[in-house]
């Protein structure tokens, strides 16, 4: 795990502020203000990051990578949790058309070669979206599959600061909060999509699967490509 020295980190936390939620604070507020971007993909438990970061600055950056594969229900839900927690600068990150009518003109590259939809669709568009900020956010938590146990608080990608704030939040502790916090779920959670991509990727799970068992189901892909492992 990398240490990034942060001018806030070592201030005592605030009344009920856990280690991750702190340093995102400090981020946002000092070592990075006006260079900080948090990427959602308005998910099945996507509002426990946006409301933690509303809480300090609304104004903060979100980035959706409309991949335009995405659920109805994931469209709207990004709309009503703009709207509820105020949200002032979501921003959508879309494909280049160009490149998507040259390399998937019949939106079907996704049966055939999915790391390269995900290339085409999310990473590509979120690397050009990135370019204006030193550092971002991400929802990511060590519970929600195998792969990501041990996940840190921050990390260095390409240069670039990387913070995953609710790290070490379990699943019960997600659900209880959005639920003190009356905040809505996801429409397909109540349907058993325990984490939601794009449409055609992504299937509910059953019980006993990692949350993330019903993304690329039956395929040994189980990243979209984003998130990467921190060079040491």
């Amino acid at each position: 795990m990398t240490h990034i020295a942060l001018p806030c980190a070592d201030l005592p936390l605030a009344s009920a502020e856990d280690e991750g939620v702190a340093l995102l604070r400090c981020a946002i507020t000092e070592s990075f203000h006006g260079r900080f971007a948090v990427v959602s993909s308005f998910g099945a438990d996507s509002a426990m990051l946006l409301a933690v970061v509303a809480d300090i600055d609304r104004a903060t950056p979100v980035l959706f990578l409309d991949t335009k594969k995405h659920f109805p229900e994931t469209l709207a839900y990004r709309d009503a949790l703009v709207r509820r927690l105020g949200l002032a600068d979501v921003r959508d990150i879309h494909p280049d058309p160009v490149e998507l009518a040259k390399n998937d003109p019949d939106g079907e590259l996704h049966r055939w070669i999915p790391d390269d939809c995900c290339a085409l669709r999310k990473v590509a568009p979120l690397a050009r979206a990135l370019q204006g900020f030193d550092a971002w956010a991400t929802g990511r938590r060590r519970s929600q599959s195998r792969t990501r146990g041990a996940l840190p608080f921050m990390e260095t990608i390409d240069g670039r600061q990387k913070f995953n704030p609710l790290a070490d939040w379990s699943a019960e502790r997600v659900t209880a909060e959005l639920a003190r916090r009356e905040l809505p779920r996801h429409q397909l959670v109540a349907r058993g999509y325990a984490s939601i991509g794009c449409a055609p990727c992504t299937r509910a799970v059953k019980p006993g699967e990692d949350p993330r068992a019903g993304r690329w189901a039956g395929q040994p892909k189980t990243e979209c490509g984003i998130h990467r492992p921190a060079l040491f």
